[in-house]
């Protein structure tokens, strides 16, 4: 995935929330567009896990798919 990309659907609206899978299996979910910081190669995503917000760096290259976050909940 580009920055070019991910950016402008951050930049849709009205936003629809996101998950990305990565090449290593892991999944991130983007559930508002405030939560992700995009720079060229990287982002920086806000997550909550166990209840704590951390900061999750991902490798742009390394996102194999992007699908909306209600389709996983279906």
């Amino acid at each position: 995935m580009t920055r070019n990309e991910l950016v402008e659907m951050l930049e849709e609206r009205p936003f629809k929330p996101l998950l990305l899978h990565m090449s290593n299996g892991r999944t991130h979910e983007i559930r508002h567009p405030e939560n992700a910081i995009v720079a060229d190669d990287h982002a920086a995503l806000l997550a909550v896990r166990e209840g704590e917000e951390v900061i999750r760096i991902i490798s742009l290259p390394h996102v194999n798919e992007v699908e909306p976050l209600s389709a996983r909940s279906k």
